[in-house]
């Protein structure tokens, strides 16, 4: 930091000014005065400082000058790229060594942008070098203006982060292979679904005991309905959230097509109001809509009344949300208050639900049917959290 009359430097300061730019290599006055006002009595000592500070940062570091030739170099520079005191001071950058740095990119960063920014950071090359073989080099190059002479100087420090690229392409590859082998697996579910559904199917055409043939159908349906949720979840990338909207609007499709067709009058309808989930928590959320829509289009409407509907709603009020699914189906008729054991439906209905950490209530009256799965944030309680909405499930009554 060649100094002129008297240097005044702070340690951590982003910007240090100079009287002039041949630092370390001419004599020093009299007195250095440090940020804290004490001063050094022996100007060899402060010599000795600034070339110690250079030496003690740990990626190899270059000062050049005005026309780009290196007025020093960190003892990191020497033995990282094995070079000599007398092959580097003096010498111009793109000259060092056997050209290896005569690199296009440093060129530019040099010549072009070093020169109008005071700070440039995380300038990226790679090269050939005759000790190291092929790296990736980081840059990082500021400028030190000179206040009484006008001159500059360019501070180049080097970061070889050829090991960090290379986990980085590995992590990458590795990442690859995990997406292949997880698509590998779903096409192989999906395949395997379908076959365990059409040998229930083809079985429970050949039995002769009724009740035996409603069990097949109902593990049929249940098959088909896993099989459902995997296809849409196969659609969206891995890792990231669903949303619940499409999600359930593509589910309930499937089921209609399956459960309904042309040969009931039955109206399946999804009304979400935003929403998204993990993947876990789509697959709870799927089964539990599947189950519960499976249930009210097989018992809600023995007549096939015209008017028949089942509405699938989601509504949020975060961090709380409701899930339902409502009939305008037989329901319970009036005076009619004598509990029904639960079926396997309801017990997975549940299961699910914990789960999810929600819990489940059911309500059925002469007008239809709603089970809801409630999902309360442990800091709000029902009394004093945000209250959910009914109209959604009154647009089912």
């Amino acid at each position: 930091m060649g100094l002129g009359a008297t240097w005044v430097g702070q340690l951590g300061a982003c910007e240090v000014s100079m009287a002039t730019p041949n630092w370390l290599a001419r004599s020093f006055p009299a007195t250095l005065t440090a940020g804290n006002g004490q001063a050094f009595a022996d100007i060899d000592e402060g010599r000795a400082l600034a070339q110690a500070i250079v030496d003690t940062i740990r990626e190899p570091l270059l000062v050049l000058d005005k026309d780009l030739r290196v007025v020093t170099a960190s003892r990191a520079f020497y033995s990282t790229f094995g070079m000599k005191c007398q092959d580097v001071q003096g010498r111009a950058i793109y000259a060092l060594g056997e050209g290896q740095w005569d690199i296009p990119e440093l060129r530019y960063l040099l010549e072009n942008i070093a020169p109008h920014h005071a700070v440039m950071e995380a300038f990226e090359v790679e090269q050939d070098f005759p000790a190291l073989g092929r790296r990736t080099m980081l840059l990082n190059a500021r400028k030190v203006f000179y206040e009484r002479s006008g001159h500059t100087t360019i501070l180049l420090s080097i970061e070889d982060i050829t090991g960090r690229r290379a986990k980085e392409r590995e992590l990458s590859d590795l990442l690859q292979q995990k997406e292949m082998l997880l698509q590998e697996m779903q096409h192989r579910v999906a395949n395997s679904l379908q076959i365990i559904a059409s040998i229930l199917l083809l079985k429970a055409r050949t039995v002769r005991s009724e009740e035996t043939r409603l069990h097949l159908q109902d593990a049929h349906q249940r098959v088909l309905s896993v099989a459902a949720i995997q296809q849409q979840l196969q659609t969206s990338d891995s890792g990231a959230m669903i949303e619940l909207g499409s999600y359930l609007s593509r589910l309930c499709q499937t089921l209609a097509a399956s459960m309904i067709g042309d040969r009931r009058p039955i109206a399946l309808k999804v009304d979400v109001q935003g929403g998204t989930a993990s993947s876990s928590q789509a697959v709870s959320i799927g089964l539990i809509v599947t189950e519960l829509v499976i249930n009210a289009i097989k018992h809600a409407f023995p007549d096939d009344r015209k008017d028949g509907a089942v509405v699938v709603a989601y509504e949020l009020a975060a961090p709380n949300w409701r899930l339902s699914v409502s009939d305008n189906g037989i329901g319970r008729p009036e005076g009619d208050s004598e509990p029904t054991a639960p079926g396997l439906g309801t017990t997975i209905v549940e299961a699910l639900a914990k789960q999810l950490e929600a819990r489940t209530e059911i309500v059925a009256n002469a007008h239809g049917r709603t089970v809801s799965i409630i999902h309360v944030a442990a800091a709000h309680t029902p009394e004093c959290g945000h209250p959910v909405r009914e109209e959604t499930l009154a647009r089912a009554q």
